[in-house]
């Protein structure tokens, strides 16, 4: 911890100097770091003044009886507990970009409105994580499908170590239930893709090529299919060495659309480049995995059983609703301290 204290203290200082906003990427980049490693300070500091009050209020107790004083300890130790488990996640999520925003997209496979209303309810599930968390999302693309769920949706999330949190979500999620689209009550596998990209900032230099993209523009509309206005205002970008495609409708006006588009696309090839070097993108969109049997992270049985399985790491959950509505923690959660180690 002194060598952190050290750290923020070295941080601090340069944030005094004059010319510091000069290199304003460099600036912003001090500044989260100044900041991350301040709140990390701040709950150890929390939690010693806490055991600290924990262990006076137990030296009373072992002299007198108190039943306030007991119900205060109560609550001091679970707080403690809390912060424990914070400053638990801060030691996992120590990537660079782990405290950075995550942009969220949940394409169905093939299947037609199966797959399509398999994609909605993880979106659902996610959302009400958001919700749990105490975090925040703002809808980039939403496009509702023919009959039930959706064609595709990108959401950004915002909240503490967001996109540490959800990069362990990306893959393929495999449904299996009996249909309600299915007169013949037949059970049914599907297949949904979550990708999860660290939203980055202009503390990053993304290049961008104007021949590179092919840029197109169409009718916003909402979740409920009606236009959100008439004219061409949603955007869609095709970044076409990679053929990376994203979109955006969630704002009035065609420039809002681009510039959000432009940061998400940037996002994208930014996480591309950080799995693979320039030479070797086309390589990686040809081995990108289809979705479909194989190749799923984690299985979601409704029917004949109840069962979720996380392919990576063993864990199994039979409690299927509980994790639809969002209390993913103890998935997220395995993932992370499985990987941990590795490189």
């Amino acid at each position: 911890m002194d060598k952190k204290n050290e750290r923020l203290e070295n941080l601090q200082k340069e944030t005094l100097s004059r010319d510091f906003w000069e290199d304003r990427a460099k600036a912003q980049s001090i500044t989260r770091e100044a900041a991350s490693l301040k709140e990390i300070a701040d709950k150890i500091g929390k939690v010693e003044e806490k055991i600290e009050n924990a262990n006076l209020a137990l030296e009373i107790l072992e002299g007198e009886e108190d039943k306030k004083l007991e119900k205060e300890l109560a609550v001091t130790l679970v707080e403690i507990e809390d912060f424990l488990e914070c400053l638990e996640e801060d030691a996992v999520l120590n990537g660079k970009y782990d405290s950075y925003p995550a942009v969220l997209n949940i394409h169905p496979g093939a299947g037609g409105t199966e797959s399509q209303d398999w994609a909605e309810m993880l979106l659902r599930m996610y959302k009400r994580w958001i919700e749990r968390k105490g975090f925040s999302y703002e809808t980039n693309d939403y496009q509702v499908g023919e009959e039930a769920g959706i064609k595709n949706s990108t959401i950004t999330v915002t909240g503490r170590n967001a996109y540490g949190l959800l990069k362990s979500e990306k893959g393929i999620h495999r449904l299996v239930r009996i249909s309600p689209f299915d007169s013949s009550r037949r059970r049914h596998t599907s297949f949904a893709s979550v990708d999860v990209v660290p939203l980055i900032g202009d503390d990053v230099d993304v290049e961008l090529n104007k021949e590179d993209l092919k840029i197109e523009t169409f009718k916003s509309s909402s979740a409920g299919g009606q236009h959100v206005n008439v004219t061409d205002s949603a955007v869609r970008i095709t970044h076409l060495p990679t053929n990376t495609v994203v979109q955006c409708q969630n704002e009035r006006s065609q420039l809002l659309n681009k510039q959000s588009a432009i940061q998400i696309l940037k996002s994208k090839l930014f996480e591309l480049e950080r799995e693979k070097s320039r030479e070797e993108i086309d390589k990686v969109r040809g081995e990108k995995k289809e979705i479909g049997w194989g190749n799923q992270i984690r299985s979601y049985v409704l029917q004949p059983y109840q069962l979720i399985k996380d392919h990576r790491t063993g864990i199994e959950i039979g409690d299927v609703q509980s994790v639809l509505d969002g209390n993913i923690d103890l998935l997220i959660r395995s993932y992370l301290e499985k990987n941990l180690y590795k490189a």
